[in-house]
């Protein structure tokens, strides 16, 4: 029985090895969230994926934004948690929070700063507990994400919420040729030095297009594009970035699906070799999207 398993386990490696070619000293961008970000046993199998496949040659960049802990944290704050348009109105304390909560800023007004500053800091130390060599940065660092106010979609005022006007991919790459994986909180700045929330689906496809990836990977808490919302057995597994206009007009790419296609669409616009929308609440979702024919989710391109 172990011989068998042995053999499998042999055999799974062997398949893997075109992909892991293909993939050898490229870029590929994953960017970071939902249920994958929360359960305890799907943050080891993501950050176990990260490590493994930088590992064998690969430069995994990790994108995250943090938005459960930002709530969490406004509530305990006491702050209004407020939305306009689906997007988080970020007023001045917000913003503060928002920079405490994902890239470890402590303003000592605000109050329980050692139990905030947490998620960028949190996700550099459970790679380097996986044997990974991670470096947590933000897109404040090195002018890393520059951005501009953003209205909603009526001319709604957001507050301090971001549009990306640039990305200077620098940093990032010091860090890849240091041997590091750059885990980025999507937090950016304009040219005054004001800070902006910025949603971190558009500054993942921003950077991985900067960067000219081989992949761009959105983890979500679906299977990916389903013709019927309601049944995961209607996923569909290739979409050309060609179809999507009629997609949309056909209602089944709708309501929060939108934003998130419309990253994967730029993405490969911009030069990104193919992009996917994955679930993130299977285990190793990562592994089988980069390491096998089949891939997982909906793949774009």
């Amino acid at each position: 029985m172990e011989e068998n398993y042995n053999k499998l386990r042999a055999q799974v490696l062997v398949d893997a090895l075109p992909y892991i070619q293909k993939y050898n000293d490229k870029i590929v961008v994953v960017k970071y969230g939902g249920n994958a970000m929360t359960n305890e046993k799907l943050k080891q199998a993501v950050m176990s994926d990260i490590v493994l496949l930088s590992l064998v040659g690969v430069k995994v960049v990790l994108v995250h934004g943090g938005g459960p802990e930002i709530s969490d944290m406004l509530n305990r704050l006491h702050i209004e948690n407020k939305f306009i348009g689906g997007l988080r109105y970020t007023d001045k304390d917000t913003v503060d929070v928002v920079k405490m909560v994902l890239a470890g800023k402590v303003n000592k007004g605000m109050g329980e700063p050692a139990r905030a500053a947490k998620v960028n800091k949190e996700l550099v130390t459970l790679l380097s507990r996986n044997h990974g060599k991670a470096l947590g940065l933000c897109g404040i660092d090195g002018d890393m994400l520059r951005a501009e106010r953003k209205f909603g979609a009526n001319g709604e005022d957001l507050g301090y919420v971001g549009d990306i006007t640039s990305v200077n991919e620098q940093p990032i790459l010091d860090a890849l040729s240091n041997g590091y994986i750059p885990v980025i909180a999507t937090v950016a700045s304009d040219e005054l030095g004001q800070t902006y929330n910025v949603n971190a689906d558009t500054a993942a496809a921003r950077i991985a297009a900067q960067l000219r990836a081989e992949n761009l990977i959105l983890m979500t808490d679906i299977a990916g594009l389903l013709r019927n919302k309601d049944d995961p057995s209607t996923l569909i597994p290739n979409v050309n970035v060609s179809e999507v206009p009629f997609l949309k007009r056909k209602g089944i790419i709708s309501g929060g699906m939108i934003p998130k296609i419309d990253c994967c669409v730029e993405a490969v616009r911009r030069g990104v070799k193919k992009t996917a929308i994955i679930d993130g609440r299977v285990p190793h979702s990562i592994l089988i999207e980069t390491l096998s024919s089949e891939g997982i989710g909906t793949q774009f391109r």
